[in-house]
């Protein structure tokens, strides 16, 4: 996607002090440059460059600054949209940032991936009065624009820390839920320590999503900017292995956040699963973004280099898959999916930008079986059509096979892109904190207090797989909470 001129006619309505609603709504979305399609396969560099500083002053020349403001009311932080836009359109990056700031403490990485068509976008009146979505106030790509704008002045302003309390919090996990746990925490004067498992802080955000959505410098800034606070952070802490967390509390913390994630992949229980050359998800992106597999062998984690790959999923992760996989060198890349391009819960941006790079769309079918050659690789894989049907508990059409449309696909890797299920190494060492059916822990939604006392959980760990916005938006819930619980020491 070029970029597309705002035209003199937007441009001299920007420059006016005082647009009229219809005025505003005659200015054009604004469009981010990127990286053409048959460039960008053949690099892991993000794929949007952002805006320029002319767009985004245009761009939120757009916004209505509705009183009730429905954006505010469809984001999960309820940041203050319309104020930091606002600030935007006046040249003010500096005040429009720390606006988002008040409520969101990662708008660079909340910019580039969160769903914001379905969450603050979707209610937008700019858009609802122009008939889509699509045409609403491009309020992620502005929030990314000057979060992005403050890390090219270099070191961003610290918030300020109260007085220190004598509490300690122990945070389990360093994905969005936690570190907005650490940060909102901290900012009372309470001592935090964030355990990681991995070598690395992010979780999800570096383990999850690929560099050419999400720069992992970015995300080590915003853990830097934490680290400038006084949040202390340990890695290689798997907490419910090394440590539990009755013996968090018995080492001196007063109270404790899970946010474990959702790290535990689904399979579709077909035959073939076991082969060589079969790949979660998960492990597949890990591979290639945690370990960067794609500098093999300057970097050490192998991965398997494929001519033809099969995806199975329609959703976010599936995306990222695919595109991987064409970044790694595969001449072929099939998504299959057994409902239609309607139904996929993928991001609109995502499928689009899939589609430009090649990815192959396998709509309507499903795998059935995958078949392996006589030293255990994967050869085949076998997919059945599908019709739709009536809804499903999801409301979307349920898929039904077509009797007799069987087929074989020629490929040598297969990468699930099912979902995933809640990581289960915290309940399964803390038996007083309660779970439901599916292993996500069970908490008060008010307060994201767990049935243990002094516990507190958020994030994918409790929602299932869910989006980055949606798990911050619960630790901030839950460090309210937590500075009552222990201002107070009521539960």
């Amino acid at each position: 996607m070029k970029e597309v001129p705002a035209g003199p006619a937007a441009a001299e309505m920007e420059e006016k002090k005082n647009l009229t609603p219809k005025e505003r709504l005659q200015i054009p979305t604004q469009v981010m440059r990127e990286q053409e399609p048959g460039e960008r396969i053949r690099n892991v560099k993000e794929v949007p460059f952002g805006y320029t500083d002319d767009q985004a002053k245009i761009e939120a020349s757009r916004c209505l600054q509705c009183k009730k403001a429905p954006c505010v009311a469809g984001c999960p932080v309820s940041i203050d949209i319309p104020a930091f836009i606002k600030y935007i359109h006046e040249g003010d990056y500096k005040n429009a940032v720390h606006t988002i700031k008040n409520t969101n403490i990662l708008p660079a990485i909340c910019g580039r991936v969160c769903p914001q068509e379905e969450q603050c976008q979707k209610g937008c009146v700019v858009g609802k009065s122009l008939g889509g979505t699509d045409k609403a106030v491009q309020i992620g790509k502005l929030e990314r624009f000057v979060a992005d704008w403050e890390m090219s002045q270099g070191k961003a302003d610290p918030p300020a820390i109260k007085p220190a309390t004598g509490k300690r919090v122990a945070i389990v996990g360093s994905g969005p839920a936690g570190l907005t746990v650490a940060a909102d925490v901290r900012r009372e004067g309470h001592e935090v320590t964030v355990f990681e498992a991995l070598h690395k802080p992010g979780g999800v955000l570096i383990y999850g999503i690929p560099e050419f959505r999400l720069p992992k410098a970015i995300v080590m800034r915003e853990v830097e900017n934490l680290k400038a606070m006084g949040v202390e952070m340990k890695y290689n802490m798997v907490i419910g292995n090394i440590h539990s967390v009755d013996e968090l509390f018995a080492a001196g913390y007063d109270a404790a956040f899970v946010a474990t994630g959702a790290g535990l992949p689904m399979f579709m229980r077909i035959d073939g699963e076991n082969l060589n050359g079969v790949y979660s998800a998960n492990e597949f992106l890990t591979r290639a973004n945690l370990m960067k597999a794609y500098s093999f062998p300057a970097t050490d984690t192998p991965i398997a280099r494929s001519k033809n790959v099969a995806v199975f999923g329609g959703g976010n992760v599936a995306m990222d898959s695919a595109r991987t996989a064409l970044r790694l060198g595969a001449e072929n890349v099939y998504l299959v999916y057994r409902r239609s391009k309607t139904e996929m819960p993928a991001r609109i941006e995502e499928v689009h930008h899939a589609e430009q790079e090649g990815v192959q769309f396998l709509l309507l079918q499903n795998p059935l079986r995958i078949v392996g050659d006589d030293k255990g690789w994967v050869k085949q894989v076998e997919c059945i059509k599908m019709e739709l049907g009536e809804p499903d508990d999801s409301g979307r059409r349920r898929p039904v096979p077509i009797e007799g449309s069987e087929y074989m696909l020629e490929v040598d890797t297969c990468i699930v892109a099912i979902g995933n299920s809640s990581n289960p190494l915290i309940p399964d060492t803390t038996p007083d904190i309660e779970t439901n059916k599916w292993g996500n822990i069970i908490v008060q939604e008010a307060t994201m207090k767990t049935s243990k006392k002094g516990v507190f959980a958020g994030g994918d760990i409790v929602l299932g797989a869910a989006t980055v916005i949606l798990a911050m938006g619960q630790g901030r819930i839950a460090a309210a909470a937590i500075n009552e619980y222990l201002a107070t020491g009521k539960w």
